[in-house]
């Protein structure tokens, strides 16, 4: 497992965006689904969430629709710094990420960061964690790991 991801099926896509239940209701009415409702992530002392190596207060508001095969899901940055909001200053409104199930969360950043492809932002979930790599200059979007219990 050491010289691959381990995982090459793709489970969702993660846009951000600058409204959360506008943009729900948009793709409820363009794909016949129903809009989802937000939820907001865990504060800090539930997510463990860190942004570039520190802490951070840093959420989110959250919605998923599940289109086919994969999971979209919508990223509405709250408060804090985070590559959700860094994201959004940068470039705007838009896809951010791309992610997939994975085993040994701390084994799959070690092998992305010897591809030169850093962890910028980790945290826990309910059930799980995640990370996201910068692997932009590589493979032209941002990666997510996720990892359920």
């Amino acid at each position: 497992m050491g010289d691959m991801l381990g995982s090459k099926v793709m489970v969702q896509v993660g846009l951000i965006v600058r409204d959360v239940e506008a943009v729900s209701r948009a793709y409820a009415r363009v794909f016949g689904v129903e809009a989802p409702k937000w939820f907001l992530t865990d504060t800090e002392d539930v997510a463990h969430t860190r942004y570039r190596g520190q802490a951070t207060a840093a959420q989110a508001k959250l919605a998923f629709l599940d289109m086919g095969s994969l999971q979209l899901e919508l990223i509405e940055p709250v408060g804090g710094p985070s590559t959700w909001q860094e994201f959004l200053d940068t470039h705007g409104e838009g896809v951010h990420h791309i992610a997939f199930q994975i085993k040994g969360m701390d084994e799959q950043i070690a092998f992305l960061q010897g591809q030169e492809m850093p962890a910028v932002q980790r945290g826990d979930y309910t059930g799980g964690r995640y990370a996201y790599i910068d692997s932009v200059p590589q493979l032209k979007v941002m990666l997510e790991l996720l990892e359920n219990d």
